[in-house]
């Protein structure tokens, strides 16, 4: 059995990360560290998890945790994973954080996006960017993942097989995002109010959204050269999901039925990519629950343009279900273990 502890467990991100891991067959889950309900079991947190999850909420005491723990998961704010994932590793244990401190390779680039100093460079040639589809094979011997944000992993994988084969012209790229409210997180904000959500849809972060150089560095590696995009995300009046619509110019003629195919061969040994039939497109409904990102796209002959549409679960496959597919590649589980079936409908 893997024995795992969350810090930061209480948030919904974390709470969904408790959740999966406590029906995780090969999973003994330890240690939920929280900074507001130390002392609380956690069902009463989260009562729904009433005659799951009995462990006992602490602070956070990290050598008493790594004592007990060989995997550590971090759901907490950007900035506060630094200074334990140093000692994580000296311990030799694995560490997956769900924050953005190990994403991106270069610490200015952190730091002019983030506006906050980096105190562990070091570490970042160590991190893994912990996308399985794209890097599953240096997943497997990592000690450090650093798990995608919710709005890059749908517009990479949505864009991965175009990028590599090299079909678009990556200067036309626009990337337009719709997510639910749990993506803003647990925490209260005026922003988040059912007043002020529902019954209403928004553009936020237009040009300046801190998933923009995340999706850059990683788009940029799958073309092979430096990729700028137009990203723009929207909250939507919905509890979970993402829906991305991405917009590029094709360098070549192509029919849909010939790049759906390039995509299925693409993601053939993806186990949580499920490439739509032409005709068929996403819906966040049909992904909420479950760790797919499912796929679908439309040739515009017209304007010579694909548009691929791509769903996620943000609290699953953008955030904890994808922590766990990544604990299980680095400790040689199945990578569906715990994670196999579909969502919940409707």
């Amino acid at each position: 059995m893997v024995k795992a502890s969350v810090i930061g467990a209480t948030g919904y991100a974390g709470a969904e990360l408790v959740r999966l891991l406590s029906s995780h067959p090969a999973v003994q889950l330890v240690g939920l560290t929280t900074q507001s309900y130390a002392g609380q079991a956690f069902w009463e947190v989260y009562p729904h998890l009433y005659g799951y999850v009995d462990i006992i909420c602490r602070e956070q005491d990290l050598p008493a945790l790594l004592a007990e723990s060989d995997v550590v998961f971090t759901a907490l704010p950007h900035g506060h994973a630094m200074a334990v994932a140093r000692e994580v590793l000296q311990a030799g244990r694995a560490l997956v954080d769900l924050g953005a401190d190990f994403r991106l390779h270069e610490v200015q680039v952190y730091q002019d996006w983030y506006r906050l100093e980096h105190t562990a460079p070091e570490l970042l040639p160590r991190a893994v960017y912990g996308l399985p589809e794209i890097h599953r094979e240096k997943i497997r011997s990592a000690r450090l993942v650093a798990n995608p944000g919710c709005y890059p992993t749908s517009a990479i994988l949505a864009l991965a097989p175009l990028l590599k084969r090299g079909l678009v012209d990556t200067d036309t790229i626009v990337i337009d995002s719709k997510s639910g409210v749990s993506g803003a997180g647990r925490g209260l904000s005026l922003t988040t109010h059912y007043c002020e959500v529902n019954e209403s849809i928004k553009a936020y972060g237009v040009a300046s959204h801190r998933h923009t150089p995340e999706m850059e560095q990683e788009l940029s590696g799958l073309a092979g050269k430096r990729v700028v995009i137009s990203f723009t995300p929207h909250l939507t009046p919905m509890n979970r999901g993402i829906l991305s619509t991405i917009y590029a110019r094709l360098l070549m003629s192509l029919g849909q039925e010939e790049i759906l195919s390039l995509y299925r061969e693409f993601y053939r040994e993806a186990k949580f990519v499920r490439v739509l039939p032409a005709g068929m497109l996403p819906a966040t409904k049909m992904v909420v629950g479950s760790n797919h990102c499912d796929i679908g796209l439309v040739v515009d002959s017209r304007t010579g343009r694909v548009v691929v549409v791509s769903a996620i679960d943000n609290l699953i496959k953008g955030a904890a279900g994808q922590a766990v597919q990544n604990m299980n590649i680095m400790f040689g589980l199945p990578e569906d273990t715990g994670l196999a079936g579909p969502g919940m409908y409707p």
